[in-house]
């Protein structure tokens, strides 16, 4: 599981390079996110645009990320697909995270 990590001004963008976060790289991906969040000081943007599937064991990694956030910074997700997007709507994660269109717009918020 590849994660790309950039900073814009005080936002951590970390992009998912790959197309399914499932019960196979859950733990990896968790893993890779505790890495990318080390030095995390200000926003964070998960961006799922490669993301064409997630499972449950996915969507557990994502929750776990988030609690990984340090104190007083939230994950906010960007980018999501279709699919991704009603697995969010279907577990009603979509009132746990701030889900944005693309990482563009969420700069922009």
């Amino acid at each position: 599981m590849l994660l790309n990590t950039r900073k814009e001004g005080d936002i951590d963008i970390v992009r998912v390079e790959a197309d399914r976060i499932d019960a196979a790289v859950a733990i990896h991906f968790k893993d890779r996110m505790r890495e990318a969040l080390g030095g995390a000081t200000g926003r964070v943007i998960l961006d799922l645009e490669e993301v064409d599937f997630i499972d449950s064991s996915g969507l557990g990694a994502i929750v776990a990320a988030m609690k990984l956030m340090p104190p007083g910074i939230k994950l906010e997700l960007a980018g999501l697909t279709a699919a991704v997007d009603k697995v969010f709507r279907m577990t009603r994660m979509d009132s746990i995270f701030v889900i944005h269109p693309s990482a563009g717009t969420a700069l922009e918020a």
